[in-house]
């Protein structure tokens, strides 16, 4: 394959991932607006601050991987993906939807 091609099929594969890092970002935020204004009405609860917690931490969550993916982009694919960021932002998320479920299974 020639360098021209190469240097194609990278940048490809860099804005595919800057693609998926923004859409499990925009991800985050949906289930951020869902967690906090959307759940509470649903369950019927009359208490809203730990649903607002929540949505906050998805929020954090979503801004993360808008920036990290920014990163990545803006590195050109030279940089590879750190595992250790991507780990803290796979427990991180999985930590929220545990506690989302938790805390609808228990909401009065």
């Amino acid at each position: 394959m020639s360098e021209d091609g190469e240097r194609r099929r990278t940048r490809l594969a860099v804005e595919r991932t800057y693609l998926a890092w923004w859409r499990t970002g925009l991800t985050a935020y949906a289930v951020a607006l869902a967690t906090a204004r959307l759940v509470p009405d649903v369950a019927k609860t009359k208490v809203q601050w730990p649903y607002t917690a929540l949505g906050i931490g998805f929020v954090l969550l979503g801004t993360g991987c808008l920036a990290y993916g920014d990163r990545l982009r803006r590195a050109g694919g030279f940089e590879e993906a750190s595992a250790r960021f991507t780990l803290i932002l796979s427990v991180g998320g999985a930590a929220l939807g545990v506690a989302l479920i938790a805390l609808i299974a228990v909401a009065p």
